[in-house]
């Protein structure tokens, strides 16, 4: 690719429009990448997430279907989920989980009930912004979809995780505005009936000014003490945590972690090894120091913050977090890369995809274990 065009599609992607998400869907578009030598693309791949089902088939749901795939992601079928599909359109910012006992819960943002996106520079923030949460769960393998309800009416900006506990208790993460002046916060919902009904933790709000700013796009696992851990994205370098010590009703203990970040959203998971896998946008550039700051203009957010998505970094646990190994860069592009989902499709197997970017492939954890 020659720097022309290069200068041309950098140009383009740093000045799309503010959206009620924090990104557009660009569905593949990039498909020029670097990657890792241990690093497989998966042409045909869908986007995450995935669930494996009882026939060791694939799921995954995207705007109004649900598709299947019986030959590991090379080919998907589809099949309609909603009855009246005009009142429904699932996010790309989504989590999907099969339980233990087989149940598939989805949540997911519902797109055409999006109103109000108005943001006004002089006030910082958006009045009456509506962007609701919903889930909504499947009991025969994806054939048909019940108990699809909305959990909250207030603007979400993303939806990333899911997880069932060893309580057999389900937890995702989602988001909510707050207003005067506008900034997001971080909470979780909480089922402990298999996604028939839910239950919201309290609020995480750390402030902020801007229609990115404030505690964001949170993910989360279930330490081997039974807390619940979670990472938020920031504007301020690093990764923040929290704690719960009961089933994700409650957050405690919100400080900032020593994981250097972009503000973008990282995917950790429990890995059949049991180490902990993280994916996520490092804070720089490898080998550098210093990337162009976005913000401070209390419309981005009050503080100016990397924004760095060029690369997609992976890094491991064995000690639920306390500390990792090597970061390894495994895919880079020229524009972004980020967004990421992790499916384990076989132990140690695992299928990273990006909402941004496009990025379809798999890789090897044992690849990637430097400690």
């Amino acid at each position: 690719m020659n720097l022309f065009l290069i200068m041309i599609i950098t140009l383009l992607s740093t000045h799309l429009p503010d959206s009620a998400r924090d990104a557009e869907s660009d569905r593949g578009y990039l498909a020029d990448f670097i990657l890792h030598e241990k690093v497989e693309e998966m042409k045909g791949l869908r986007m995450g997430p995935f669930v494996r089902l009882d026939d060791g088939s694939i799921l995954t749901v995207d705007t109004t279907h649900c598709f299947i795939s019986s030959d590991e992601g090379a080919t998907w079928d589809s099949y309609p989920i909603f009855d009246e599909p005009e009142d429904y359109e699932i996010s790309d910012e989504r989590a999907i989980l099969r339980t233990s006992d087989g149940t598939i819960i989805v949540a997911f943002m519902n797109l055409p009930e999006r109103r109000n996106w108005n943001w006004q520079k002089e006030i910082s923030d958006s009045p009456g912004a509506i962007l609701p949460t919903y889930a909504m769960r499947s009991l025969d393998q994806g054939k048909s979809w019940q108990d699809i309800q909305k959990l909250h009416n207030e603007h979400c900006g993303a939806i990333r995780d899911m997880i069932e506990t060893r309580n057999g208790n389900i937890v995702f993460t989602s988001m909510m505005m707050r207003h005067n002046p506008g900034h997001h916060t971080v909470f979780t919902y909480m089922s402990r009936n298999q996604g028939f009904t839910w239950e919201r933790s309290n609020i995480i709000d750390l402030g902020g000014i801007g229609h990115h700013s404030g505690v964001t796009e949170s993910t989360l696992i279930q330490k081997e003490d039974l807390s619940l851990w979670m990472l938020m994205r920031t504007n301020w370098g690093t990764f923040w945590e929290t704690t719960s010590v009961d089933e994700g009703i409650t957050w405690k203990d919100i400080k900032p972690t020593n994981i250097d970040a972009s503000s973008a959203p990282g995917m950790i998971k429990r890995l059949e090894s049991g180490r902990i896998v993280l994916v996520w946008n490092r804070r720089f550039p490898e080998g550098k120091d210093w990337h162009p700051l976005k913000g401070g203009d209390n419309q981005w957010s009050e503080v100016a913050n990397s924004n760095h998505r060029e690369e997609l970094s992976i890094m491991f646990s064995e000690d639920d977090g306390k500390s990792w190994s090597q970061p390894i860069v495994f895919a880079k592009h020229t524009t972004r890369i980020s967004y990421p989902y992790v499916f384990e499709a076989t132990p140690g197997e695992l299928w990273i995809t990006t909402m941004q970017g496009g990025l379809r492939v798999k890789l090897m954890e044992e690849d990637f274990l430097k400690f």
